[in-house]
C-alpha cells in the first residue's frame, strides 16, 4: 500500500495497481496493535531503531534513513491521520482505529488513479525481456514494466498471509532463508503460571541458554499457558529459530528485580524480616512480590508461608532469593503473539539495499516482511514495510 500510494503521488502519468487476493485491503494492518495499528515507534535515533531488528538491520540502513519513524509519522499526518506517541513509544492514530489507516491509502489510490484488483489472486509471475506478465487464478494475464512482491510473510494465514510470496520470489531467481514464527507467547511446561495469570512485571530479565545465549529485559504477564510481554515477544524473536518443544525444551530464567543484585537483594529480605519475627513469612515476602506468588515461592521451595520470619534459616532464605532471582520455566511451545511475524525469508544479499531491486531479475522489487527481516513488537515491523515501500516506489519512479 506504501509503495503504490508513493508510485501515484510521484509518476501520476504511470499505470499503478495494486494487486489484491482479499475481498478488501489491509486487512492485517487493521489488526496489528489490538487493532488499533501501531503504525510506527516514537524513538528517534535510527542506531536504536536499527537494534530492535534482530535479522536484518544492516540492509534495512538505506530504508530507515530514507524514510525514518519521524518521517513516517509526519507522512501520515501530512496525508491527514492524526497520531499520537504513548508512553511505551508506540505511535498510533489518534482514533485508535486501524480502519483509519487503510481508509487513508483508499483515498490516495482514488485520487492518483491507482487502480486496485480485489479478489485477484497471483498465480505466476513471467519474466520476459523487456516485461512481466501476471498470471492470476480466473482473471486475463497482465503485461507490466516492474513488478514489487509485498505480501508479507506466512503469518496471520487467515489474513491472506500464507507464504505464496515465497514461492513467487522464488521462480524468479531467488532464495528464500529458513523460515520460523517470530513474536509470540511463551508456553511453559510448568503450569503454576495458570494460577498467577494476569500478574506482570514492569521490568524483569529473561535468560534463555541453549546453544547460545539469549537475553532480553522489559514487561512480562503470566498466562494461563506460561508466558506473554514485550520482552517475551523480543525474546521469542531471538530464540525463533531454536528447536523446543515438550521433550525438548528450553530453559528460561527470570529476574524478578534486575536492578538489585542477588546479595543486596538477600541482605533487604533479611532485614526485613528481623525487623518482624513474629509475623509470617508470607508476610514479609509480600512486600517484595504479590500474595499470589507468594504462595507459589513457598510452594516450590517448600517452605511454609506461614512459618514465622524468626524461624526462617539462612538456607531458606537463599533459596527464595535465588527463585526470585533465578524463577526457572521450561519453554516447551509456542503461543499467540502480538504482533505475529515471520522470521526469514527472501536472501538480503540478492537485493539491492539502496532500491529494494532484485539483483537477480532486475524490474523486479520486494518489500516488506518477505524479506529475511523483522523486527520486536512496538511498531518496527510495520515501520521496515513503511521504509521497503516507499523506498522502492521511489526507486521505480526514478527509472521511469
Amino acid at each position: 500500500m506504501m509503495c503504490a500510494a508513493t508510485l501515484g503521488e510521484l509518476q501520476s502519468e504511470a499505470e499503478v495497481f495494486l494487486i489484491e487476493k482479499n475481498d478488501a485491503l489491509g486487512k492485517k494492518v487493521m489488526i496489528t496493535g489490538g487493532g488499533r495499528c501501531n503504525i510506527t515507534t516514537g524513538l528517534a535515533d535510527i542506531k536504536t531503531v536499527l537494534s530492535k531488528y534482530p535479522r536484518g538491520a544492516k540492509f534495512l540502513t538505506s530504508a530507515i534513513h530514507r524514510f525514518s519513524p519521524a518521517m513516517v509519522y509526519e507522512w501520515f499526518e501530512n496525508h491527514g491521520l492524526p497520531l499520537k506517541c504513548e508512553n511505551d513509544s508506540r505511535v498510533f492514530p489518534q482514533s485508535n482505529k486501524g480502519k483509519d489507516v487503510v481508509q487513508l491509502f483508499e483515498s490516495i489510490f482514488a485520487r492518483h488513479g491507482v487502480k486496485v484488483l480485489l479478489d485477484y489472486s497471483v498465480e505466476a509471475i513471467e519474466h520476459r525481456p523487456l516485461e512481466f506478465v501476471i498470471h492470476f487464478k480466473d482473471q486475463p494475464a497482465l503485461a507490466v514494466d516492474a513488478v514489487v512482491i509485498a505480501v508479507g510473510g506466512r503469518a496471520y494465514g487467515k489474513t491472506g498471509s500464507v507464504g505464496d510470496g515465497y514461492a513467487l520470489a522464488k521462480s524468479l531467481g531467488h532464495s528464500i532463508t529458513p523460515l520460523a514464527p517470530s513474536l509470540n507467547s511463551f508456553v511453559t511446561k510448568e503450569t503454576w503460571p495458570k494460577s498467577v495469570a494476569g500478574l506482570s512485571f514492569v521490568k524483569a530479565a529473561l535468560t534463555v541458554e541453549n546453544n547460545k545465549k539469549y537475553a532480553h529485559t522489559g514487561p512480562i504477564l503470566f498466562t494461563h499457558q506460561g508466558l506473554t510481554g514485550p520482552a517475551v515477544f523480543a525474546l521469542s524473536s531471538l530464540v525463533a529459530f531454536e528447536n523446543y518443544n515438550e521433550k525438548q525444551p528450553l530453559k528460561l530464567s527470570v529476574d524478578l528485580f534486575p536492578d538489585v543484585s542477588l546479595e543486596d537483594l538477600e541482605k533487604d529480605l533479611f532485614k526485613s524480616i528481623r525487623e518482624i519475627p513474629k509475623k509470617s513469612f508470607q508476610y514479609a515476602l509480600c512486600q517484595y512480590i504479590p500474595l499470589k506468588l507468594v504462595e507459589i515461592v513457598c510452594a516450590e521451595i517448600k517452605i511454609s508461608p506461614l512459618k514465622k520470619n524468626g524461624d526462617i534459616n539462612k538456607k531458606e532464605l537463599a533459596d527464595v532469593v535465588k527463585f526470585l532471582k533465578h524463577l526457572p520455566l521450561h519453554i516447551i511451545g509456542r503461543g499467540a503473539g502480538e504482533e505475529f511475524v515471520t522470521a526469514g525469508g527472501v536472501e538480503l544479499s540478492e537485493v539491492n539495499q539502496r532500491t529494494m531491486e532484485s539483483k537477480i531479475c532486475p524490474g523486479l522489487y520486494l518489500a516488506g516482511e518477505i524479506l529475511n527481516i523483522d523486527g520486536f513488537t512496538g511498531g518496527f515491523n510495520l515501520q521496515a514495510a513503511w521504509a521497503t515501500g516507499y523506498l522502492a516506489a521511489e526507486s521505480i519512479a526514478g527509472s521511469l
